[in-house]
């Protein structure tokens, strides 16, 4: 009672969001159960470890002034994930004609909170890729393939003016990992340098924002701008069948972790209505540098028609050359398949390091001169029918 008296003293002061989320929440019903709700904010005591899909303590350490239970936030997800969630959609729900684009920015960027930072990969990984999960208080809403700015503390020491933005692939859905469409999600890989001379790190090369956000605590301040991008966003349509390829070199995977759960995961309008299949190539060093894994290992299990993933491991796997296994000798081993879909419309994503793309256009290029094809007149057809989508950097 005491409960639902606070709630109802709390209720005029929300928003539309806020009052979704008390809907969802709606299943306290033991009187031990503490819940406070404020303005665009739900997070939990740093006693509880909230269990999400994958088993990732995502909150776990989180400070904040407002608590909410690990059963209840444990509801949320369960019920926001089996019996649907919609309240960001666009009406229908494809019509991104009205999809936010630079909300905030430079000048005036939105000021979210770091809810965990997790590292996400093997003792043996090449280099250090972790997990980021912000609260934007439900002020910056995106749709999945676009980007979020960062723009890090400091100045920059070559000319003394603060530090510029920073684009990264968003890698949650509109609704983020808990479900309440106030979170985001990234998926950063720590920037250092080597110096042969010195035979150590040198931390004057380090990568500026990447190290900030890989060093990140709970409770910091973030400056982010957008979202932007058009580019990479799902070919959502009424009749929504459209295959779709999904090209990623380490932490290029981050938007594709966005289209993958809202195609299979999340229970909205356009899981509901996807016919077509997705297939993702990952190509990373080794195993212990996989990323998701354990997400597109279950959403292959439960999707077994519609969903395929192929790893090019390099330094862990030989191409039918003998050589390194990179990306696009995995796709070459599937030639036939990809051109075949790509002619019948699938659309195919690239996202990555810019260094990704010569190999795959030279082996597209070569593919197409031996089925006799006009290359040049192929990807430019795709380009045409939208269904090319690069974003590399």
């Amino acid at each position: 009672k005491s409960v639902h008296k606070s709630l109802n003293q709390k209720i005029r002061k929300m928003g539309r969001s806020e009052l979704i989320l008390l809907a969802l929440a709606s299943v306290i019903t033991t009187s031990s159960a503490f819940v406070s709700f404020n303005k665009h904010h739900v997070t939990r005591g740093a006693q509880n470890g909230l269990k999400m899909a994958s088993d990732e303590p995502w909150f776990a350490s989180a400070v904040a002034t407002n608590v909410i239970d690990k059963a209840t936030l444990d509801s949320v997800y369960q019920q926001a994930v089996t019996k649907g969630q919609d309240f960001l959609e666009f009406d229908p729900y494809y019509d991104t004609s009205k999809m936010p684009i630079n909300t905030f920015k430079n000048k005036e960027p939105c000021i979210g909170k770091i809810i965990s930072v997790k590292k996400i990969v093997g003792p043996n990984a090449t280099g250090e890729t972790c997990h980021i999960i912000i609260d934007h208080q439900g002020k910056m809403p995106f749709v999945e393939g676009q980007s979020y700015g960062v723009i890090p503390p400091g100045t920059n020491p070559k000319n003394g003016k603060p530090n510029t933005v920073r684009l990264y692939s968003i890698a949650s859905t509109r609704y983020g990992d808990d479900m309440t469409g106030t979170t985001t999600s990234l998926c950063v890989r720590r920037a250092t340098y080597w110096d042969p001379e010195m035979g150590k790190e040198d931390p004057a090369k380090k990568g500026v924002c990447s190290n900030f956000l890989c060093d990140a605590k709970p409770g910091d301040s973030v400056s982010l701008t957008g979202p932007a991008g058009k580019v990479m966003l799902l070919p959502e349509r009424e009749n929504f069948d459209a295959d779709v390829i999904m090209v990623a070199t380490g932490t290029g995977i981050a938007p594709y972790r966005g289209f993958v759960r809202r195609l299979f995961v999340e229970k909205t309008p356009a899981a509901a209505n996807y016919k077509g299949n997705a297939w993702l190539f990952l190509g990373v060093a080794n195993k212990d540098a996989l990323l998701y894994d354990d997400e597109w290992q279950a959403v292959l299990k439960s999707n077994p028609d519609q969903f395929r993933v192929d790893y090019a491991l390099s330094r862990e796997e030989t191409n039918s050359k003998g050589g390194k296994m990179y990306i696009q000798d995995k796709m070459e081993e599937y030639a036939d398949e990809i051109f075949k879909k790509l002619e019948n419309g699938a659309h195919i994503y690239f996202c990555g390091l810019k260094g990704m793309m010569p190999g795959i256009l030279s082996m597209l290029e070569s593919v197409a001169s031996k089925k006799g094809m006009n290359y040049e007149e192929f990807l430019e057809k795709l380009k045409k029918a939208g269904q090319w989508h690069v974003e590399v950097y």
